[in-house]
């Protein structure tokens, strides 16, 4: 249920954005979009709200004052920024001593001085899978393909690892080959890592007559949750199947699916699984 009166939706780029948007115009929850430019997706327009640039956070938050918002959800993909060439407004100039201060410890430190500057002006920030539970990723096996006990192994060998360099805020992402570490994602983000594997030779790594491999996504151990957790989509699902990859597995209720029944008739056409994880059956505590 629920436990908000209207919810602004700060939207970055990518399909993630429109969905939720979507959900929340089919089930007449109010809300008002407040979209960042020129990142978020043109389909957002089709819904009430309004458009700032990054660097105007002070007329973007006094338009969700406005619109009435009480609660607000940031989702989407924002680059992290370059402050100098920011036009920055008089709210964000406020700011900024909190941002700069933050930018040096890495990206969850970022995320979690803009969570707390939109805190103190008085709204209430959730995750986006309180918005909307069907987003999140839901455990065991989602298409007709299950992992094998060598694909299980794979699975367990990049959680750790993913989870190793989560706690220095690297990445979210992380590749393995019958037990071969093949990309970890950095900077890059998920889909470059992927380019980059398909590359590899295919002595270390599958193909489309003999798939082999996993992407393992799981949260940073350091993560604030309500942002920024890991995402696959049908564009996941491709890179990895160009990749030569047997499947992709996420951390059951600690990533999100975008379009989850398109995830699943993209990986059962390629002949891949998709699998939800409970790090509990990774051997972790």
């Amino acid at each position: 249920m629920k436990s908000w009166k209207k919810l602004g939706l700060i939207a970055g780029g990518g399909e993630l954005p429109v969905v939720l948007a979507e959900h929340l115009a089919a089930s007449g929850q109010p809300y008002f979009i407040a979209r960042i430019a020129p990142m978020a997706d043109d389909a957002l327009q089709r819904h009430p709200g309004a458009t700032h640039g990054l660097g105007a956070m002070g007329a973007r938050i006094a338009a969700m004052r406005e619109a009435g918002c009480d609660t607000v959800v940031l989702i989407g993909q924002v680059a992290r920024p370059n402050i100098a060439s920011l036009e920055l407004d008089d709210g964000a100039r406020a700011m900024l001593p909190a941002l700069l201060a933050a930018m040096p410890q890495g990206d969850d430190a970022l995320l979690r001085a803009v969570l707390a500057e939109h805190e103190r002006a008085g709204f209430r920030v959730i995750g986006v899978e309180e918005a909307m539970e069907d987003l999140l990723a839901p455990a065991g096996a989602w298409g007709a393909i299950t992992p094998s006990a060598v694909h299980m192994k794979d699975i367990a060998k990049a959680a750790k690892v993913a989870a190793a360099s989560g706690a220095f805020d690297i990445g979210q992402g992380v590749v393995v080959c019958d037990g071969l570490v093949l990309a970890i994602e950095a900077q890059e983000g998920t889909d470059a890592m992927l380019r980059r594997v398909a590359e590899l030779p295919l002595a270390i790594r599958g193909d489309s007559s003999a798939r082999r491999g996993v992407l393992v996504k799981r949260p940073k151990p350091i993560q604030e949750r309500r942002i920024d957790l890991p995402t696959i989509g049908v564009r996941t699902v491709d890179g990895a199947a160009a990749a030569g990859l047997a499947g992709i597995a996420v951390e059951a209720g600690g990533a999100l699916a975008v379009r989850r029944d398109a995830i699943v008739k993209a990986a059962n056409a390629a002949g891949m699984f998709v699998y939800g994880f409970n790090p509990i059956d990774m051997g972790e505590t």
